[in-house]
């Protein structure tokens, strides 16, 4: 059997923490605890730690926080938000700092553990074989997760982020749909995690990927209305080993 895989549980409520150890560990994973988010922030910093739920609503250190904290030291570890229902504005701005998924409380059991099997599902030995995405004065390397500009400058992209751009990578030519990403991605077909979700991913990777320059020419990713989103026409794409091989 292989190592089992660390999450850290970052939430003050002691029922739902507990409720949510429980499940985490009848699954097969090892989980960690911290009820708020300063013991969060180091839980989630040390070595071997896999992916972190994390509560929004925390004692010490707001969870927003602790995912903008988190972002500067391990930008590609997976994160999934635990948010209040009807929190939109909670879930928006979780996406929008870098969280790879939300839960949106109360969740069941079967909900969750399929939320963190999808996203640790998408470790870097099981996707295809990594693309490079390149533009006239800057590249994307999807296997190590970020942006190369020509001055040198490096973005790191989440684990998400770097999932999207390769799938519409590996489909460059057409457009992907929403609904595509969300079973290729996510790996969920069943309507769980809204389409808005994946809008906000999109907004943040254009951020990035145009950094300082709003006016650029070059457009990476094009909104086909009706149909999803492509990659822009100009931009050249690599992929196998020779692509990884060609990274500086």
């Amino acid at each position: 059997m292989g190592k089992k895989r660390t999450v850290v549980v970052v939430e003050d409520e002691s029922a739902i923490r507990r409720a949510v150890v429980d499940a985490l560990r009848a699954a097969g994973y090892e989980p960690v605890e911290a009820a708020d988010g300063e013991a969060g922030l180091a839980e989630a910093r040390r070595t071997g730690v896999d992916l972190v739920l994390l509560d929004l609503l925390l004692p010490k250190m707001d969870g927003l926080d602790v995912l903008r904290e988190l972002r500067q030291t391990h930008a590609a570890l997976p994160v999934i938000i635990l948010t209040a229902r009807g929190s939109e504005d909670d879930r928006v701005r979780g996406l929008r700092g870098g969280a790879d998924d939300y839960v949106v409380k109360p969740f069941s059991a079967r909900e969750l553990l399929a939320r963190v099997e999808a996203v640790i599902r998408r470790s870097p030995e099981r996707t295809s074989p990594p693309m490079r995405i390149s533009s006239g004065d800057a590249f994307v390397d999807c296997a190590r997760r970020e942006i190369v500009r020509a001055d040198g400058e490096r973005i790191s992209l989440s684990e998400m982020e770097a999932s999207i751009l390769q799938r519409l990578a590996a489909h460059a030519g057409r457009a992907v749909s929403r609904e595509e990403l969300l079973a290729s991605v996510w790996n969920l077909r069943d309507g769980h995690v809204e389409t808005r979700a994946i809008d906000m991913h999109i907004t943040r990777l254009r951020q990035k990927l145009i950094g300082d320059s709003p006016d650029a020419k070059q457009e990476w990713i094009v909104t086909v209305r009706g149909h999803g989103y492509m990659l822009g026409s100009e931009l050249i794409v690599e992929s196998g080993e020779g692509a990884a091989e060609a990274t500086p």
